[in-house]
């Protein structure tokens, strides 16, 4: 399970390599930023949704 939130928190240092990829090109090329900012709210996304169900996973394995 460790790995589980190992990979979570990856998607976190994805959304802030995506967010300085927009700020860096914003005044080169506006669609690539814009493709970027996409890759941002989608990691940032992942990470809760991943967040969400590892907690969900550990209360279920700790029932048992």
């Amino acid at each position: 399970m460790k790995f589980l939130k190992i990979f979570q928190y990856a998607y976190l240092v994805f959304a802030v390599l995506f967010l300085y990829d927009a700020i860096s090109n914003w005044s080169i090329d506006r669609n690539r930023s814009y493709m970027s900012l996409v890759f941002f709210g989608l990691a940032v996304f992942m990470f809760f949704f991943r967040k969400k169900y590892r907690k969900k996973f550990d209360d279920r394995r700790k029932q048992q």
